[in-house]
């Protein structure tokens, strides 16, 4: 994008406002951009689970009360990038973000997937599968965005609120000892469902055109909690081998 883009953004210009060329664009960069941060998350965590080491950092990170530390770790992290990401004055500080971002996720999702791919019955097979569900259910929310054209910031009350009980639930499972079941795995695919929702919408709504790094950002998050989500169900109680919630 050129400087009059990055004047336009500050002037609140939204990519809803755009030209319909310049609004292909951004949404074709978005995607882009959120498929090249799937491929990277990908090999990072294929090269993290593969480590000699990462056994033992899988049950370092989620003994007793450390998974509680990595969540909070990861939130603030998370608050951080996304906040780069959206920056309207440096494209590099945008790109910095969404690389923050990625490995975040990536080593978050260390004991989850080491379980899945060493000490699970399915092993790759059950990681493939709950990738086919998530891109499917994907393709289909943002399909809804796109036919019904209806502005979903609705939602973002409604997810807050879900966020917060959510992570109540986390937090007394990790601290108080009890599992988080299938209904409570069920539900949180259901709140990721919403978010993606949410974001696909935002990426018109709330986005201006030269913020398509953070829109991909925003996709890439509710895609990665759908996906661990999706994940744990498939495993059944293969995912209790390590404690994460």
């Amino acid at each position: 994008m050129n400087d009059s883009t990055f004047e336009q953004a500050a002037q609140g210009f939204k990519a809803a406002d755009a030209l319909p060329a310049e609004r292909a664009a951004f949404i074709r960069k978005t995607y882009a951009h959120l498929a090249i941060a799937i491929g990277v998350f990908a090999a990072l965590v294929g090269i993290l689970v593969n480590t000699p080491t990462a056994q033992t950092l899988a049950i370092k990170m989620t003994g007793g009360y450390a998974w509680l530390a990595v969540l909070a770790a990861f939130m603030g992290v998370s608050w951080l990038a996304q906040s780069m990401a959206q920056s309207d004055t440096s494209r590099a500080l945008q790109y910095a973000g969404l690389t923050l971002f990625i490995v975040a996720e990536a080593i978050i999702f260390l004991p989850l997937l080491f379980v899945a791919t060493h000490m699970a019955g399915g092993g790759y097979e059950t990681i493939a599968k709950a990738g086919v569900v998530t891109l499917g259910l994907f393709l289909g929310l943002t399909a809804v965005v796109f036919t019904t054209r209806k502005d979903f910031s609705f939602l973002g009350p409604i997810l807050a609120i879900g966020g917060f009980v959510a992570l109540g639930f986390i937090v007394s499972g990790i601290m108080f000892g009890f599992s988080l079941g299938n209904v409570f795995a069920f539900a949180m695919v259901a709140f990721a469902g919403g978010a993606i929702l949410y974001e696909t919408s935002n990426m018109l709504h709330r986005y201006n055109p030269n913020q398509y790094v953070a829109a991909a950002l925003g996709l890439f998050a509710s895609v990665a909690l759908l996906f661990w989500y999706i994940l744990r169900i498939f495993m059944g109680r293969d995912w209790r081998s390590l404690t994460v919630s």
